[in-house]
């Protein structure tokens, strides 16, 4: 069936229940083409024509133009648009002209470095270069093999992980390569936000500092998806100025984006049916038609879960294609991965559901279409997911899915503002002490830091290095500082991918093999005693959680349900960094202490969603400090509140809920990078108060753009609560499925008058 058809079929269907929203055309745009200021080398001219890539889209023609002027650059252009061109043209260009020239590319995904060695290797060898020349060098790669990378690639694709904790901590080994590099390539860029790209950011400052002590000063090419500020989120990454290339001059095929809302089936109560069976119906039915389809999801239990559902219903419509679908997510093993990715290259499967691990510039073929199961948390992010469908046949289709959210439900009811809003920015935050110190413990393991080394770690360098004097994991002589002679490998306990540094195994019982890793945060709130985990569609059950040895043992079971946490929320105000009157209402930026405690467990039936049980937990509590932005709330309001029917409590909870749920319109993070909490009387402010906070230790930058736009936040959440149609509260608008409180009490009309009065209105 083509997919021009498809729609219709849908909207035949007995079961359809007007679920289609609203249909954005996307026209077919033509391409615009250009000349670099002088000629490619001949070899790379002849091999560009033989395999008919020529001639170069207005972007890729500049990136190569600056790129020849030394000049740093990110190409910040939309999915499918050949951006590995704008950096393999330059560095080739460099590898022919230098035989001694090396180049480091950066990906932040190993199926991505796989499929871009791939096409690498199409393009170059063997008429530019020789097979062993190009190499992906991550933990995948054999021991045996290692050393013939070093010596023998002029090209290595790896990823921050494996450029943190060996290749920089062994530097001596790789001191040929980094004294001949000239290129370093950081692909998908917009990726490296909020903690990766914090840890991203002294990654890179120590790999620079390397270079410069074995004599390079390579130059840095970034792609990224198009985002806001590309070049300053650039300059942070790297620490260097850049140059934008954004004149995106590839084509487009025409693209039907079409939003998707499951039906109400409590309007009373807004409740809606379930979008994991909404998403499993649209895959399995594309499948069916034979429609290459791949289903982006939040989470990795969502993953396994829209899989499953898919994977039964096909079974039941049309048998034969229920193996052409697999999951794909973080966390596989290397040879699992290893097998998916080559079934999604080849073609063989029809349909894959996957999390943002395949949003990347990963080319799998023809798809003719993409479901997005829930709002990506970006318009960077959604985007780049539809654009993975379309990029080479035609006309395509794209389904957002509404989540019972307010984000996913402001865009259902705004379909106009994903098209018209522009693309929001990137927050890290590379002096985070948290992240920051313990780069500079891997620095001084590498070779010792130096005080003077401010143009490189930033101008709280000494104070900072002080600091870890004083802890004694530093020894300082003269102005050098040395890591302490009890302090091994620091590298190998830091995560990247989290602040906490900390790793929980997730161990197959029956086995006794590793099947996951969860960092040490994530870990308590899905590897609890009691809790479901789903691995590639498997059901696992928590039996034992050590926190001593950071072990999680599970068991295959067969279950019909899935599990959520219960968890309670304190947080205390260790210092006030900023405040500013809005109105009449303060409003405070400050370093917090936040403390998590689980509680219990819910669970819930699968597909239906129904509560089974509630059980309890005694888990300790784990806190960790933070930067957060709050509000007072003023006595009037109070008493107004007082006289009627109200619940103040009610109201300033469900006014939390939808401030976190709709700040991702402002900053650039997830629903999981923040948190919040509302009490009636705090005890550090003597007021009733309401706290958001970044997730992480540290924070990323997240709370500070609260803080910025806290006025049009209220009134986003304000509008967004009037116009909801339920009556007490519902998960599209101040109710949400993280609350560790199980959403008590709320109030849905408190919510609407507490934010009046913050915008300075009548509110009662």
């Amino acid at each position: 069936m083509e997919t021009t058809e498809f729609l219709a079929y849908i909207a035949s269907l007995p079961d359809y229940q007007e679920q289609i929203a609203h249909i954005e055309r996307l026209p077919y745009r033509p391409a615009e083409y250009a000349r670099t200021d002088a000629p490619l080398l001949p070899r790379i001219d002849a091999r560009l024509r033989k395999k008919r890539i020529l001639p170069l889209y207005t972007h890729q023609a500049n990136a190569v133009n600056l790129s020849r002027q030394g000049k740093n650059i990110i190409v910040a252009t939309p999915a499918a648009s050949g951006k590995s061109l704008c950096y393999n043209l330059p560095v080739l260009e460099k590898l022919l002209s230098d035989p001694n020239a090396r180049a480091l590319y950066l990906y932040p995904a190993k199926a991505l470095a796989q499929d871009q060695l791939r096409s690498l290797k199409s393009l170059a060898v063997p008429s530019l270069l020789a097979d062993e020349e190009i190499a992906v060098y991550d933990g995948d790669t054999p021991g045996n093999s290692r050393a013939d990378i070093r010596l023998k690639a002029r090209i290595i694709l790896s990823n921050p992980d494996m450029l943190h904790v060996s290749i920089l901590p062994s530097h001596q080994k790789w001191g040929r390569f980094l004294r001949h590099l000239e290129y370093v390539v950081i692909d998908e860029a917009h990726i490296y936000r909020g903690v990766f790209g914090s840890h991203l950011a002294n990654i890179i400052r120590r790999l620079r500092r390397l270079c410069r002590y074995y004599g390079s000063s390579p130059q840095f090419i970034l792609s990224s998806a198009t985002i806001a500020s590309p070049g300053v989120h650039a300059q942070s990454l790297t620490g260097l100025p850049f140059s934008v290339v954004d004149n995106d001059g590839a084509p487009r095929s025409e693209k039907d984006f079409v939003f998707w809302n499951p039906p109400i089936i409590d309007p009373a109560n807004g409740i809606r049916h379930s979008a994991n069976s909404e998403s499993s119906f649209l895959l399995s039915e594309l499948v069916s038609h034979e429609i290459r389809t791949l289903d982006f999801t939040r989470t990795k239990r969502l993953t396994e879960l829209i899989y499953k559902y898919s994977r039964d219903r096909l079974i039941a419509i049309k048998p034969e294609f229920a193996d052409l679908i697999k999951p794909y997510r973080g966390g596989y093993t290397a040879e699992d991965r290893r097998k998916i990715e080559k079934e999604l290259f080849s073609g063989r499967l029809l349909g894959a559901v996957s999390t943002n691990a395949l949003e990347l510039g990963i080319d799998i073929g023809d798809l003719g279409a993409t479901i997005l199961t829930g709002f990506p948390g970006s318009i960077s992010s959604t985007f780049q997911q539809a654009g993975r469908s379309g990029r080479r046949c035609g006309h395509s289709l794209s389904f957002l899915l509404g989540l019972d959210n307010p984000l996913d439900q402001y865009y259902m009811n705004n379909p106009e503002k994903l098209f018209n809003s522009g693309f929001e920015g990137t927050f890290i935050n590379p002096e985070n002490p948290y992240i920051y110190r313990v780069h500079l413990l891997c620095a001084a393991w590498e070779m010792p830091v130096n005080a003077s080394e401010t143009d490189m770690f930033g101008e709280n360098l000494i104070e900072e290095l002080d600091t870890l004097a004083q802890e004694r994991v530093l020894n300082k002589r003269r102005d050098n500082y040395y890591l302490s002679a009890d302090i091994s490998y620091p590298a190998g306990d830091i995560s990247i991918r989290s602040a906490s540094g900390k790793d929980f195994c997730l161990i197959d019982a029956e086995s006794g093999q590793i099947i996951e890793t969860l960092d040490f945060q994530t870990a308590f709130l899905q590897a609890y005693p009691g809790a479901v985990y789903l691995h590639q569609g498997e059901s696992y059950l928590v039996s034992r959680f050590d926190l001593n040895s950071q072990i999680a043992l599970l068991e295959k079971k067969k279950l019909d349900y899935y599990t959520v946490t219960r968890d309670l929320t304190e947080i205390s105000i260790i210092e006030v960094l900023k405040n500013k009157l809005v109105g009449d209402i303060s409003v405070y930026l400050g370093k917090v202490d936040v403390t998590l405690t689980v509680t219990g467990y819910r669970r819930k039936a699968q597909f239906t969603e129904q509560v089974l049980s509630e059980e309890q937990l005694d888990l300790p509590p784990q806190t960790f400090p933070t930067i957060a932005v709050w509000f007072k709330l003023p006595s009037d309001i109070v008493s107004a509140m007082g006289k009627t029917k109200m619940d103040f409590h009610g109201a300033i909870h469900a006014a939390e809920h939808a401030l976190i749920g709709l700040l991702p319109l402002f900053a650039l993070c997830d629903r999981g990078d923040i948190g919040g909490v509302s009490t009636p009387l705090h005890p550090d402010t003597g007021t009733p108060a309401i706290f958001i906070y970044d997730g992480h230790p540290g924070g990323v930058g997240i709370a500070e753009k609260g803080y910025e736009v806290i006025k049009d936040l209220w009134e986003a959440a304000r509008n967004f609560i009037e116009k909801c149609t339920c009556i007490d509260g519902c998960p599209s608008c101040v109710q949400s499925p993280k609350c560790g409180n199980n959403n008590k009490p709320l109030d849905k009309n408190g919510a609407k008058a507490v934010l009046e009065r913050c915008l300075g209105n009548a509110c009662l």
